[in-house]
């Protein structure tokens, strides 16, 4: 098989539960749009420019996404087989791999996807997907498994036996697909009663024709947490923050509280920085080397040097130099006060 790797990103979604005229993949989460954190995951395991599939917003989620993705209209939400689908025209007749994923799963790591491909790269047959073990099956697919370890079929909840039921291996809905096998196998995924085609069919297809399916069970379970409600916003935001603050910290920079600790996905900070209980840094910003943060600060947009001391104050969109120790209660925007210090 050839090494060859593109992706897909299925993002056409309504995302009703959200209750939002946003586009659900371009809700915000750690300052950039949600499917933001898919692409730069994906951009981790294949230099190939994936391919988004959009549909609801479409429009907008192509504005946002720009140069980063190419992308294909779902106009009608047929499933997620019809979705993949969509792309055949621009991936079909290639040799090689074929990830596909989704634009409301932003705790999916390049980590993660790479042990899926390397899964792919040895298996025989042309389907491994991600599996995900939990206590509570959170009404995704059971994954049953044959005697020899292959995935035999996935089994939505609702149509699952007691002994289905009891399975906690479910799917994930991410798949690793050989590419020149996978089109004509989605034209034999048949409508589901409820009028669309169901991308989860195609392991039937597989098992049908006697060729393997190979399972990888994520070692986070957290990363298979999809966004359906804000709900579940709110828990990706605290896993994303959990780790964007480790990372820092095993960087060199010291936090009193990191749960009160609140850093965007693009911020850049300096060794022997520490910031205090509720520090927000959100967009571009970037910290200097040594800089005391905090307690309660917001700095958007901005640029500090080195040795800046803030507290009690907001800076947005401004530049502070080198050993500034800037008054409390000041809010500074475009590089002016536009609230005096309080005496």
């Amino acid at each position: 098989m050839s090494d060859s790797l593109n992706a897909v990103i299925l993002a056409a979604g309504f995302g009703k539960r959200m209750q939002s005229d946003l586009p659900k993949v371009l809700h915000p989460l750690a300052g950039v749009p949600m499917i933001e954190h898919t692409l730069r995951a994906v951009a981790g395991v294949t230099s190939e420019l994936p391919v988004v599939v959009i549909g609801h917003g479409a429009d907008q989620v192509r504005q946002a996404v720009g140069s980063h993705a190419r992308f294909v209209l779902q106009q009608e939400q047929l499933g997620t087989a019809h979705a993949l689908q969509m792309a055949e025209p621009l991936l079909s007749g290639q040799p090689g791999l074929l990830l596909v994923t989704t634009g409301d799963m932003p705790l999916l790591t390049s980590a993660t996807f790479s042990r899926l491909v390397m899964l792919a790269r040895s298996n025989s047959g042309p389907i491994s997907m991600l599996s995900v073990v939990l206590p509570d099956p959170h009404g995704f697919g059971r994954v049953v498994r044959s005697a020899d370890g292959s995935v035999c079929t996935i089994v939505e909840e609702a149509q699952a036996t007691p002994d289905v039921l009891a399975i906690r291996e479910l799917n994930a809905s991410v798949y690793c697909f050989d590419n020149l096998w996978l089109w004509d196998a989605l034209r034999q995924i048949k409508l589901s009663p409820k009028g669309e085609y169901y991308l989860t069919d195609i392991v039937g297809v597989a098992v049908a024709q006697g060729m393997p399916v190979q399972a990888l069970i994520a070692d986070d379970p957290q990363e298979a947490l999809g966004i359906n409600t804000r709900q579940h916003l709110a828990e990706a935001a605290a896993v994303l923050r959990s780790r964007i603050n480790s990372r820092w910290m095993l960087a060199g920079v010291s936090m009193i509280d990191p749960a009160t600790t609140y850093i965007d996905a693009d911020v850049s900070i300096g060794r022997e920085t520490l910031l205090l209980p509720g520090t927000v840094l959100q967009g571009s910003t970037v910290i200097g080397t040594a800089c005391q943060i905090g307690p309660d600060v917001k700095i958007a947009n901005s640029e500090l040097g080195n040795g800046c001391q803030v507290s009690y104050s907001v800076i947005e969109d401004s530049q502070l130099p080198d050993e500034t120790i800037l008054k409390p209660f000041t809010h500074r925007f475009n590089n002016q006060d536009v609230s005096p210090a309080r005496e």
